[in-house]
């Protein structure tokens, strides 16, 4: 940027020489004398200031391009890096706004501020000079309106800025509308709602209509000002320099290059006005990127160190699982889903969560991944806080396949490979096998380079199921959580991944949230939560004859014959 608005300097200040190179023509062109050199030497002022001024101005905007991809590049990493609460309280479109759309104005209001500040000011300055050198009582004329439009930039530059700054939380707003309505696309056009969604995606693009109108009326009360002002300047220097030269204080040539100076200062106050407004429209964008830089983002290189406790050491074994007393609440205000949950998984072996809905079961396994922190008590993996884990490290160790088992658009084998892009030809079919999708991606047009659409609409949930586990498997995980993670898989499917996942658990631990019969009688141990606490431990012969809860469920809800 510095070498862009010296580049547009230099153009300026042979600019400048411009009207006293034409002063000399008309001088030596009034003696009788010959021209050419004057001639000459304007010319080549000419084209010079011209190629420089081009130059420095591709530099600039090469320079903003830059910036807006280093912001868009450290706004992305932070985004990728924030806590899920965080995430989960923001909307998403307006996160996305401030990727693309915030950013994009920095893109056009850098090389104008930066311009603005440095090229404008010096070669405003500069010409205000020479038309001193010139003529006094003209440069008085002239610093009148200077000081005229100066006030009405202070007045109205603000304004700007604010305007700017609603216009793009409304477009934030609009962008947040889109976003709910393509993330449930079907469920609208199921529910014939598209033209009520239309309304809202209406609302919030008249609201930012009306936001951007508004900045549009002040940057137009600030450019229609300064530019009626400048050609009231050029009648008024026009009449005051007819009336010096002829009473003689001045000449024609010097009233001419007094005007052409004129003319060139006239741009350069626009240019200022235009610098400021473009400062007050970088600004607002500035202050909605750097709100991101203030939410909370996840320390993914170190835990929390408690009382100068050590590091954990990478253990080769099934990882253990122990939580201790917990409690914890989404968020302040709400009701807790923990009550001092306490029990014990020791490493290998399958462990089954079962219970009413709302009861806390998947709210374990974001505690494990440290998602959210408890609110009190310990969560432990093999001995140790979680929150003393190196937080790669600790996910690292654990493969997670959600309940809605989320697939994100691109290939298969992108999807197979997130987070683990070493995986070898033969680990990728050998997890297909495992989940039984091999003959599935065999019938595909690219094989694992197909296109799985939008979230994966091109696959059946069954299949998305099977990609998610197939995704955690190739992870090598210690530790591997399953929350519901077989519900859309048929009889078949489902029976052959039951005995996928019974033979895992023996080299691996294996905890699922299980609201099948099947899954729950192969089960080393079942652990029973009833309204936020552990209710019962058990298998399922034991838990039948102990606990009433466990009974009812395994005979009515958890069961669906399979």
């Amino acid at each position: 940027m510095t070498v862009g608005v010296l580049l547009g300097l230099l153009g300026s200040v042979m600019g400048l020489a411009q009207p006293m190179a034409a002063k000399q023509v008309m001088d030596d062109m009034g003696r009788g004398g010959p021209a050419y050199g004057p001639v000459i030497a304007l010319s080549v002022l000419v084209a010079a200031g011209g190629i420089l001024a081009g130059l420095g101005h591709y530099v600039l905007d090469r320079s903003a391009e830059t910036i807006v991809c280093t912001a868009r590049r450290r706004l992305t990493d932070r985004l990728l890096a924030l806590r899920v609460p965080v995430v989960e309280r923001t909307e998403p479109g307006d996160l996305i706004s401030r990727v693309t759309s915030d950013t994009a104005l920095l893109r056009h209001s850098a090389p104008q501020a930066v311009s603005a500040a440095v090229t404008g000011t010096l070669i405003t300055l500069a010409t205000v000079i020479m038309m001193g050198l010139l003529d006094a009582v003209l440069l008085g004329v002239t610093l009148g309106v200077i000081a005229f439009v100066g006030i009405v930039v202070a007045v109205v530059a603000p304004r700007i800025g604010l305007a700017t700054r609603h216009t793009q939380e409304a477009v934030g707003h609009m962008g947040a509308a889109l976003e709910r309505a393509l993330g449930a696309f079907r469920t609208i056009k199921a529910s014939g709602a598209e033209q009520q969604e239309a309304q809202a995606l209406y609302r919030a693009a008249e609201h930012a209509r009306r936001t951007g109108v508004r900045a549009a009326a002040w940057d137009a009360v600030s450019a229609t000002l300064s530019a009626v002002v400048v050609q009231v300047c050029f009648l008024v220097v026009l009449g005051v320099g007819g009336a010096r030269v002829t009473s003689g204080a001045i000449s024609v040539s010097t009233l001419v290059a007094f005007l052409l100076y004129l003319f060139a200062l006239a741009p350069r106050i626009g240019q200022l006005v235009e610098g400021v407004g473009q400062f007050q429209i970088g600004s607002a964008a500035a202050a909605r990127i750097l709100e991101v830089e203030s939410l909370e983002v996840e320390d993914a290189r170190r835990g929390r160190r408690e009382g100068g406790a050590s590091q954990p050491k990478a253990d080769p074994l099934p990882a253990r699982v122990a939580f201790r007393d917990v409690r914890f609440a989404y968020r302040p205000g709400l009701p807790q889903v923990h009550h001092r949950v306490s029990f014990t998984v020791p490493g290998g072996g399958l462990t089954a969560f079962v219970g009413p809905s709302g009861t806390g079961k998947t709210t374990v396994f974001s505690l494990i991944e440290r998602f959210y922190d408890p609110d009190a008590g310990q969560v432990l993996l093999d001995g140790t806080d979680v929150r003393q884990w190196p937080l790669a490290e600790l996910r690292a160790a654990i493969g997670y396949v959600e309940q809605d088992t989320p697939v994100l658009a691109g290939s298969l084998r992108e999807n197979l490979t997130l987070g683990d892009v070493t995986a070898t030809e033969e680990e990728l079919r050998h997890a297909l096998r495992l989940v039984r999708l091999d003959a599935v991606t065999d019938r595909l047009p690219r094989g694992l380079d197909t296109d799985v659409g939008h979230r994966g609409s091109r696959l059946s949930g069954g299949e998305r199921q099977r990609v998610a586990i197939a995704r955690a498997l190739l992870r090598r995980p210690r530790l591997l959580l399953l929350d519901e993670a077989t519900s859309q898989l048929d009889a078949a499917n489902e029976a052959a991944l039951r005995d996928t996942i019974t033979d895992i658990a023996g080299r691996i631990t294996v905890l699922v949230v299980a609201h099948r019969l099947s899954t729950v009688t192969r089960a080393d141990r079942i652990i029973v939560m009833e309204a936020g606490h552990v209710r019962a431990v058990g298998t399922h012969s034991e838990l039948l004859e102990a606990d009433t809860l466990y009974r009812e469920l395994a005979t009515t809800q958890l069961l669906n014959g399979r």
